[in-house]
């Protein structure tokens, strides 16, 4: 419950910035190591040190520096202090460390877990260097998270030439959770130097499997020779190499309850959200609604988690972004983030009813099912006057009026008819044959061989800004508009699709214009009988709703 309730904090991603904290380096540690304390001050009107007075009574302080930092964010400069302080608890169990002031300030408290220290400890642990290894657990679900600390105590100082075997397995995903951490430790009263390293392990098939042994080799520096000071020769000292036992995990199926047809996620927390920009009850037609879905699951990698169902709600053309993959890792495991963005363009007013979004995961913490849900959501989509006022007919509206008067007889009409149409035909003769021959008009504005080389141009340099007005000045000297040559050529709808998706993108995914193009260049002649031009046609937007 404590790791969902700190997945919803994250999730929330409104974090209060103080001007005084601490922070450790772990919260778990064994009785005789020592932790690092961080003490950080971004007040720059706090000009005296910390009072750590209240430490005495659980701590022993071993070491303390103080480190001062300047750096900008943005052109605003920021300075802070850090007193970074090494502590050795004084009893094992639950230790508190407190809040500790600065003037006016103060920190939160923080909570160690110290172990205490193991009965069992024999000659082994006497030597100048041994290495220890252990998991957070002895049984696991197939491709669950469990994590293997492997510790390397050193009694005696090492020349910088040590090395550590890799650890590969062939049945399990292995990540090392960030770098190796260097304490120390006291066990039968000598101090110990200490390297921990972790890793998370992910069996991939179930049943009984071995961690191997890594093994360790260091050359130990050997104070009683003199020749400390020759760096370019042979180093004094012996090489030791030691090595951690194999370890035996056992790896137990999926269980048979869960749903044969979900995802399989066995995770100690998962967390599920959403976002909206802009907020959807602002929405028109035409424009684009931004749907943010964010997966966070602890226990698992990024890598593990599935794509989430898509948004397929008719009148919405839905534009997906690649997804973004995020680990965070800590000494306790990953936790790993996927999220989904995705453009929703609404081509008609109205109501539009987004199911529910459902993940189904297995709490390795309770082995139970579990179900996390994004409730159902209704979007009431507006008219977008804009678009109307484009729709607008440019062609003014033709009154007739009738005029009623006596009927005229047949053969008078027929007179009056032959008679107007000998005038008119004699008239058009005398006066063509008095004027010279009638030249076409110059053409203005770019020619279509011309709108045709911007269009080529703007889509094999993949700029989707260019091509979408290059296509605009396209379209308009074509016979038929764009949504008709697009409904009748697929080729050029499902290229015009990609154009979309790359413009209503926010995070600016690359574009390759060479299908468009191919598709422009192959689109077959109408069928249509060409009709009468117009003295003006209005081009239907680039979008058809």
């Amino acid at each position: 419950m404590k790791r969902l309730l700190m997945l919803l904090l994250l999730l929330a991603g409104q974090t209060h910035a103080e001007a005084f904290f601490a922070s450790v380096d772990r919260t778990r540690l064994s009785e005789g190591e020592t932790v690092v304390l961080t003490l950080e001050s971004t007040d720059p009107t706090r000009f005296g040190r910390p009072d750590l007075s209240p430490l005495d009574e659980h701590f022993e302080v071993l070491g303390s520096r103080q480190v001062n930092r300047l750096s900008s964010i943005g052109d605003t400069p920021r300075a802070s202090t850090r007193w970074i302080l090494t502590l050795q608890p004084r009893q094992s169990g639950d230790v508190v460390i407190p809040p500790i002031r600065l003037e006016d300030a103060e920190t939160l408290p923080i909570t160690l877990h110290v172990e205490a220290r193991s009965k069992s400890a024999g000659g082994e642990q006497l030597a100048p260097v041994f290495i220890d290894a252990s998991l957070d657990q002895d049984s696991i679900y197939v491709q669950a998270q469990a994590v293997l600390t492997l510790r390397i105590y050193h009694s005696v100082s090492m020349y910088d030439d040590s090395s550590l075997t890799p650890l590969q397995m062939n049945n399990a995903r292995i990540e090392q959770l960030g770098e190796p951490r260097t304490y120390e430790k006291n066990i039968g009263g000598v101090r110990h130097g200490v390297i921990e390293l972790q890793y998370a392990i992910y069996p991939q098939r179930s049943g009984e499997l071995i961690i191997p042994g890594q093994m360790f080799s260091a050359t130990l520096v050997d104070r009683s020779r003199g020749n400390d000071f020759l760096p370019f020769g042979p180093r004094a000292g012996k090489v030791s190499r030691v090595k951690s036992p194999d370890i035996p995990l056992h790896v137990k199926a999926k269980p048979a309850s869960y749903p044969a047809d979900a995802p399989w996620l066995p995770a100690r927390a998962l967390g599920l959200a959403e976002t909206w920009n802009p907020q959807p009850e602002q929405s028109q037609v035409g424009e684009s609604l931004t749907r943010r879905l964010i997966l966070k699951v602890d226990g698992l990698s990024s890598a593990q988690l599935p794509p989430l169902p898509a948004t397929q709600v008719d009148g919405l053309r839905r534009y997906p972004d690649q997804p973004q993959l995020s680990d965070q890792k800590s000494e306790t495991g990953m936790i790993g983030t996927r999220e989904e963005r995705e453009a929703l363009v609404p081509n008609r007013s109205g109501s539009f009813d987004l199911p529910p979004l459902e993940v189904v995961w297995w709490n390795t913490q309770t082995d139970s099912l579990e179900r996390t849900t994004l409730s159902a959501r209704t979007l009431q989509v507006a008219e977008n006057p804009q678009l109307q006022n484009d729709e607008q007919p440019n062609t003014p509206m033709v009154t007739t009026q009738v005029v009623e008067g006596p009927a005229l007889w047949p053969w008078q009409l027929a007179c009056a008819l032959l008679s107007l149409s000998t005038l008119i035909g004699f008239g058009l003769w005398w006066h063509a044959r008095r004027q010279p021959a009638i030249q076409r008009a110059a053409q203005t504005g770019p020619s279509p061989r011309t709108l045709l080389d911007d269009l080529k141009r703007a889509c094999l340099a993949g700029d989707a800004q260019a091509t979408r007005h290059a296509l605009d000045a396209w379209a308009r000297q074509q016979p038929e508009t764009l949504a008709d040559m697009a409904a009748r050529y697929v080729p050029l709808s499902d290229a015009l699709d990609g154009l979309n998706g790359a413009l209503y993108s926010e995070s600016g995914q690359f574009w390759q214009g060479e299908e468009l193009w191919k598709a422009i260049r192959s689109l077959p002649a109408s069928q249509e009988p060409s009709a009468a031009p117009q003295e003006s046609s209005a081009l239907p937007p680039l979008y058809p709703r």
